[in-house]
């Protein structure tokens, strides 16, 4: 929705929900209105091992896809070297959330003892 008691500056940071048609500021990646994300993509850097000398002007980008009518939900990893992508892979949803559980830290194991304990229910 566009305010017209409104100067044009602070009109043109308003945007239209393409979901609901509400009006939507620049600086939200979701629409306050109906939670539609209002971004095609997201994208996050990385930046490398500070210990690994050889990846010190490198960095991990990782570009999330929401997807639209051509293009299908993606997550993109790509390897960034000064200012160029050195290689790229683009992963389907639930390729990136088997990535995403490979990193999560594993649970504490609990002690043998504790777990015969509760086991025997002692």
């Amino acid at each position: 929705m566009v305010d017209p008691g409104a100067s044009r500056a602070e009109n043109v940071r308003v945007k239209t929900c393409r979901a609901c048609g509400n009006g939507v500021e620049d600086r939200f990646r979701y629409c306050p209105w109906c939670a539609a994300p209002q971004r095609r993509k997201l994208v996050e850097f990385f930046a490398p091992h500070p210990g690994v000398e050889a990846d010190a002007q490198k960095a991990l980008r990782v570009s999330r896809y929401f997807g639209d009518d051509e293009t299908a939900p993606q997550v993109r990893f790509s390897i960034w070297s000064v200012d160029s992508a050195e290689a790229a892979v683009s992963l389907s949803p639930e390729e990136a959330e088997r990535v995403a559980a490979f990193l999560t830290p594993p649970a504490p194991r609990r002690q043998l003892i504790d777990q015969l304990r509760d086991t025997l229910r002692l």
